[in-house]
């Protein structure tokens, strides 16, 4: 084990990332045969209008060469190139002990690597240096130049990292699997293989807009249903209803969502016809009462908007706002237990920080990063980045005023004209939002109010792991504006530039090819997806069925994707997951036939042939290949080509070999339960096939061959006779 002064000796960097399967590679020899310095700076400002980058603990050897050559400021034109050059400017006093030579050599020598390196705990010592077993893995933070760059626990052998939790006002989809499953292989590869101390904190958004809404619809309409309306008040009001959604309808540009509100509009015109026709032609009050109800669940999600414009307000009890996310928090607990998730070793509510989010807004304002503006607080990304030492939007700078991003980060609610007019700039974001009439509040300097979405992570983080953590998890959808905004709002806080030192973004997930969607209704639950075989399978409108595979089966078909990639979740990918399955489980039942098999103690050790020697070498190049796709960007497929045996997660419980027999949760060793058992049973049909072969009776040879054949495997067990022997 490495002593902590060995690590934390080790240099520190700009921590800085291209990944090289989403952009090209940079030619910085380019930019070196660029003699004239209007066209040299032209040229490395459109670079990094691709780009993003950050100012971390000092630059890479790179960064200040390139620095060097510029000899001085970008003009304000090139605006991509003279904010980074702000960083490099910054940070500069830092480094001017080292003052590097400007050399082409040791420039494009710099340049030779893309991504991130991270020291596993293993280290020694070559000729007075440090040198650590290097573990390589892709983060979100990237730069104009980029370099293998290590990866240091900021305390010794422990690793801080916070993720990303869920939003639970609905049940958990795959896309919540994507991430969770991903980020849980990763945490237990770092933790069981590389034996880092992780320690992990989740949060759980039960405070916002999309809570408030849903959580008021539902009550609303569940009102109306109570009031049990006759089937001409539902008539006229999903008529009336139908009036200002036809107008969004009509507003709606964005391809997919109108898609979504031309179904739900023709699946409500749909409903409404057979009623019309009903109450027109005066038909029996059961088939009109029928008709209705038909109605009243095609247009519930059209009803709820317009009951919510209509009432909305009106709802003022708290206890209506906790209700639904509580609910739908517990349910995503049972979903992660039966994906068999690590849980987390802290989880934070937003409703349980409300407090510290106060706090930590105040001392942003009070910092000089955020204003108030009717009772609401914003943060001023203008002068934020103004500040020498900070910038804003380090993740994505080219989505800086992209209104459609920010506003979704806003949230439906805090969108309204008015809203948007109390905000500096379009670019600043809600840290505190002034409670609205319908909305749950809580007391605050400003007045009552509740937490903008960005601060709830800044502060809950900030609370448990302080003013830097290593590693940040989340979706890659929320690399822009929400991780953006944590950390400018984080650095705000702390006065720092290395909030975050590296980010995790997993990839997203597709349906068959198709963008996975709530509005496309295209979208797979947790438990639809570990649902029961039932003969019948729901069809989604992506024409997949929802199949009902085993979490093992998920697992694996995640570990056979890179994490931070695209994953299609179809029939092709879950086939090859259940195949590999298969074979792993050939592989298993083999194993313990051997180890099964009655030996004496000296019978165990025998010479080792060639067979023997070349099985061994080769178990040992399988094992280093493991271990190098592991350290290339915890590389799970590659480690699963490379050795189908090293699988993390898929076993459940202290197994020694194998996968456990029994569904998940069973704490019962099963499969040594019923062995004894199995074993009478095989010694008792090979007795029985003995004498049927002595005496030729054929029908009992076929019954015993039934017994192998069909109804052992229904229950999960294989007899294979074998020159005269039976393997279990």
């Amino acid at each position: 084990m490495p002593s902590e002064r060995c690590l934390m000796s080790a240099p520190l960097r700009v921590h800085v990332c291209l990944c090289s399967s989403v952009f090209p590679a940079f030619d910085y020899g380019s930019l070196l045969r660029i003699r004239d310095g209007s066209a040299r700076v032209e040229a490395l400002n459109e670079y990094l209008s691709s780009r993003s980058y950050l100012a971390g603990y000092g630059p890479s050897q790179a960064d200040t060469e390139a620095f060097v050559l510029l000899c001085g400021p970008p003009p304000e034109q090139h605006v991509h190139a003279l904010r980074w050059y702000k960083h490099i400017a910054a940070l500069k006093p830092q480094t001017n002990h080292q003052s590097p030579e400007c050399s082409t050599k040791r420039i494009l020598q710099n340049l030779e690597n893309t991504r991130f390196v991270l020291y596993t705990p293993g280290c020694g010592l070559v000729d007075g240096e440090v040198v650590l077993e290097a573990w390589v893995i892709h983060g979100s933070y990237m730069a104009v130049f980029s370099e293998t760059e290590p990866f240091v626990p900021q305390r010794g052998n422990r690793v801080l990292w916070y993720c990303c939790g869920p939003t639970v006002y609905d049940a958990s989809h795959m896309g919540h699997a994507r991430s969770y499953i991903s980020f849980d292989i990763l945490r237990r590869i770092l933790k069981d293989y590389f034996r880092y101390d992780v320690f992990y904190c989740m949060n759980i958004t039960d405070i916002d807009d999309k809570i408030i809404r849903r959580a008021r619809q539902n009550h609303l309409l569940e009102q109306y249903r109570d009031k049990e309306p006759s089937a001409a008040q539902i008539l006229q009001d999903v008529l009336t209803a139908q009036t200002p959604f036809k107008a969004k309808l009509a507003e709606t540009t964005d391809p997919d969502k109108k898609q979504m509100l031309e179904r739900l509009d023709a699946a409500v015109s749909a409903a409404l016809a057979p009623l019309q026709v009903a109450v027109q032609s005066s038909a029996d009050d059961l088939s009109i009462r029928k008709q209705a109800q038909v109605l009243l669940e095609e247009a519930k999600d059209l009803l709820s908007d317009w009951l919510d414009s209509q009432f909305g307000s009106q709802v003022t009890e708290n206890s209506i706002f906790s209700l639904l996310p509580k609910y739908w928090e517990g349910e995503y607990h049972k979903d992660m237990e039966a994906l068999n998730v690590l849980p987390p070793d802290v989880l934070t509510r937003v409703s349980e920080y409300v407090p510290e989010i106060v706090a930590f807004v105040r001392t942003i304002v009070d910092n000089g990063y955020g204003y108030e503006s009717n009772g609401s607080v914003y943060f001023d990304t203008a002068k934020f980045d103004a500040c020498p030492t900070h910038s804003y939007a380090k993740l994505v700078p080219e989505a800086v005023g992209d209104q459609k991003a920010l506003q979704e980060g806003e949230g439906d609610l805090s969108i309204s004209a008015e809203r948007l007019s109390e905000k500096r700039s379009q670019n600043d974001f809600a840290l505190w939002k002034a409670s609205k009439p319908g909305e749950p509040s809580w007391d605050s300097p400003w007045g009552k109010g509740r937490p903008g979405w960005h601060i709830e992570c800044s502060a809950m983080a900030g609370s448990i792991l302080g003013e830097s953590m290593d590693i940040h998890g989340g979706g890659f959808d929320l690399r822009f504006p929400h991780h953006d905004n944590e950390l400018a709002q984080s650095e705000a806080y702390f006065e720092n530039d290395h909030w975050v030192r590296y980010f995790l973004h997993t990839g997203h997930l597709t349906i068959a090819g198709c963008k996975m969607s709530k509005s496309l209704k295209n979208f797979i639950t947790i438990k639809d997806a570990l649902a029961k075989h039932t003969g019948k399978y729901r069809q989604i409108l992506t024409g997949v069925p929802v199949m009902p595979f085993s979490a093992r089966q998920l697992r694996l078909a995640f570990l056979m994707h890179s994490w931070k990639d695209t994953l299609d979740y179809s029939s092709n990918t879950m086939e090859s997951a259940i195949q590999y399955e298969r074979f792993i489980n050939e592989f298993f039942l083999n194993v313990k036939d051997i180890l099964r098999s009655p030996t004496d103690i000296t019978g165990q050790f025998e010479k080792w042939e060639t067979e023997e020697i070349e099985l061994n070498k080769s178990f040992y190049d399988k094992k280093a290949s493991v271990h190098e796709a592991l350290c290339d960007n915890i590389d799970t497929r590659s480690a699963l080509e490379e050795m189908r045996a090293l699988i993390f997660g898929a076993i459940e419980g202290t197994d020694p070999i194998g996968f456990p027999v029994g569904g998940n949760g069973q704490t019962a060793d099963l499969e040594s339960t019923v062995l004894p058992y199995l074993s009478v049973l095989s010694d008792f049909r090979e007795e029985v096939r003995k004498i049927a072969r002595e005496r030729k009776v054929t029908e009992l040879l076929q019954l015993c061959d039934q017994v192998r054949d069909e109804t052992l495997p229904e229950l999960g067990v294989r007899l294979e006779d074998r020159d005269g022997k039976v393997k279990k």
